[in-house]
């Protein structure tokens, strides 16, 4: 009679577990994946820049700098999104923001920029994703907060937000920019 109930017991407790999972897997926001990366050392890059061909950009450049690194494509739909945002927050000059133009043509990428408006300092061409592999990029568009060590204290993926940037970015960048 016991074995009976165990063999019984045993699969519904299995299943209660794996729904419990299931329940608290489906309750997260997919774009809040933890990244290795935060409180380390920004991967350092060298890279050709996207509107002068034969120039490069090497990341030490910013060092003692709060800056954004900005992972986009001209084939990237969500980009599209968080663009005008983008422009906003170079209108107002408040942090450099670096483009990594990721995985694209580099003609495409410029093209995109004529005709959406260019937000970034400075874009750089990642065609192959190497540096963005390094950087632990998902997809596109992602969004990286540097502090004036190098040491990237944000990331956000997805497309920026007007909530993101008052709430978390601009706040990190402010306080960043004390230290």
């Amino acid at each position: 009679m016991k074995a009976l109930r165990l063999r019984l017991l045993l699969p519904l407790a299995v299943f209660v577990a794996l729904v419990a999972l299931l329940w608290a897997g489906l309750s997260r926001d997919p774009r809040e994946v933890p990244s290795p990366l935060i409180g380390k050392a920004a991967p350092a890059f060298t890279l050709a820049l996207l509107h002068a061909d034969g120039k490069t950009f090497d990341s030490s450049e910013m060092k003692g700098r709060v800056w954004l690194l900005n992972v986009w494509a001209s084939w990237c739909v969500a980009c599209r999104i968080e663009h005008p945002l983008l422009m906003e927050l170079s209108r107002a000059n408040v942090v450099p923001v670096i483009g990594l133009n990721y995985k694209d043509k580099r003609a495409e990428g410029i093209a995109w920029l004529a005709e959406h408006g260019d937000p970034y300092q400075i874009s750089v061409v990642d065609a192959d994703g190497r540096v963005g592999i390094d950087w632990g990029v998902y997809g596109v568009p992602e969004t990286f907060v540097v502090d004036k060590a190098g040491v990237i204290r944000f990331k956000q993926i997805g497309p920026v937000t007007r909530e993101a940037l008052e709430r978390t970015i601009l706040p990190l960048v402010r306080e960043l920019e004390k230290a």
